[in-house]
């Protein structure tokens, strides 16, 4: 049930969203505003700090940081085949296919927390450093594909991207901020969280997986069902010690990064679609997550 909870809030940040939205002065220009303001800053800094801030040490994290690779790079090949299909939006698959493989990485490190303290967090750092950049590289793609937009120039300046990077080399560097700036950074680093999500509910339309049903189920499918089962798999595999494996698996089950709707708006895909995959992901994970966790521990 605690776990249930934690994502609780998130969820209804986005119903906040949507009826400051569609309710109050507080319309759609404000928002697409809040939404530039979230994508070039807020959520670069969330990034940047959440690395700095834990130890990461690649040699002793070898098989983990495998693990989200792996995990990544499945999703991200499932998502891609799903244009296959026949009577796929191109518009809609380009949009929505980060969110089969994108991770809400706030919720992960709080979730590292409670699973396993400072080690937990530690751990999960290590996969946020490795596999962001990975993430945004994928869901660049396809949208810079649709839009015609080139494909390097995007990922050179793209901000998740640049401040995962950046977050990890002043972390193996040992790079030590004055405690002034390195509250300054943590207070606005923590402002993505709320306003980013309510940024999805401002965007939400309530028909928005109806334009797709279809490509949209596949795509949490492959989000709460498939990456977790292998994340699972993988670790046993490898016979990782408990508290990576409950980590990777954790990190696989996550609900999909609230920032896939402010990337797809920004590089002119389907905001909408996008928005209601956010949200069934952000509900669907306050059920699957604790469960995949209780899976997880129940097998030893």
């Amino acid at each position: 049930m605690r776990d249930i909870l934690l994502l609780l809030p998130d969820f209804l940040l986005i119903v906040v969203g949507f009826l400051v939205c569609r309710y109050t002065t507080l319309n759609r220009p404000i928002w697409e505003s809040m939404e530039k303001l979230v994508y070039h800053l807020l959520f670069p800094v969330l990034l940047f700090t959440s690395i700095v801030r834990n130890p990461l040490n690649p040699a002793d994290a070898a098989s983990l940081a495998l693990g989200g690779v792996a995990t990544v790079v499945l999703g991200m090949a499932l998502a891609y085949a799903l244009k296959r299909w026949p009577g796929v939006d191109p518009m809609l698959h380009a949009s929505g296919a980060q969110t089969a493989f994108r991770f809400n990485s706030y919720v992960a490190l709080a979730m590292a927390e409670r699973l396993g303290g400072a080690a937990g967090v530690a751990q999960m750092a290590v996969l946020v450093a490795v596999c962001v950049p990975l993430c945004n590289a994928g869901a660049v793609l396809p949208l810079a594909r649709h839009g015609g937009h080139h494909l390097g120039r995007e990922l050179m300046r793209n901000p998740l991207i640049l401040s995962t990077l950046g977050g990890l080399v002043a972390n193996l560097l040992g790079l030590q901020f004055p405690d002034a700036v390195g509250t300054t950074l943590q207070r606005i680093g923590s402002a993505a969280l709320p306003l980013g999500l309510m940024a999805v509910g401002a965007g939400l339309q309530l028909g928005g997986l109806a334009i797709a049903p279809r490509l949209g189920a596949a795509l949490l499918a492959i989000r709460h069902a498939l990456l977790p089962a292998f994340a699972l798999g993988y670790g046993l595999w490898m016979r990782m010690p408990p508290l990576e494996l409950t980590v990777l698996v954790a990190f696989a089950a996550m609900p999909t990064a609230s920032s896939a709707y402010v990337l797809a708006v920004r590089m002119g895909g389907h905001g909408p679609f996008v928005a209601g995959l956010v949200t069934v992901s952000t509900l669907l994970g306050m059920v699957t997550l604790p469960a995949w966790i209780a899976l997880r521990l129940a097998v030893g």
